[in-house]
């Protein structure tokens, strides 16, 4: 079952580009979070969006909040792409799909693609956007707008 919005962002651990342990449990409830889950490390859309992320990071963090990608991905292709393009933000690797299943990220076109979609989650941890789109640059406008709201 999909989160929605009101819904809390769930406890979840995954290892991030460095390898190192996360608990999600570090920042919701803490800060505003994004969690924007993208379908590959390296591919034209997902780097678009990634960068986009990287571009506005300064923003976010100027506001409190926190970024965070998730794919599929392992953590040596998030390494290698998070140093390519220089991101700021920690990228997770859900390799066994648990973190896409806990929050209900369904696959695009027919199956074939991992689903891309970003979750706004203010301080106490509760999704206040759900944003579903293949575009993959429009997210972060919608994301930053929401945490723009969030904190004002």
């Amino acid at each position: 079952m999909a989160l929605k919005l009101g819904d809390k962002i769930p406890n979840f651990t995954s290892k991030d580009s460095l390898g190192d342990d996360f608990d999600s449990a570090s920042v919701v409830g803490k800060k505003p979070v994004i969690f924007y889950f993208y379908p590959k490390d390296n591919t034209p859309g997902c780097t678009a969006q990634a960068c986009s992320f990287r571009d506005q990071y300064e923003d976010f963090k100027h506001l409190g909040a926190e970024v965070i990608g998730i794919s599929s991905d392992s953590v040596a292709s998030h390494e290698k792409f998070a140093k390519q393009y220089h991101l700021p933000f920690k990228l997770l690797s859900d390799n066994d799909k648990k973190i896409r299943t806990l929050f209900g990220v369904k696959p695009n076109l027919f199956g074939l693609i991992p689903g891309r979609v970003t979750y706004v989650a203010d301080k106490e941890g509760i999704i206040r956007l759900v944003f579903d789109s293949l575009v993959a640059t429009s997210h972060i406008p919608k994301a930053l707008e929401m945490i723009k709201k969030l904190v004002s």
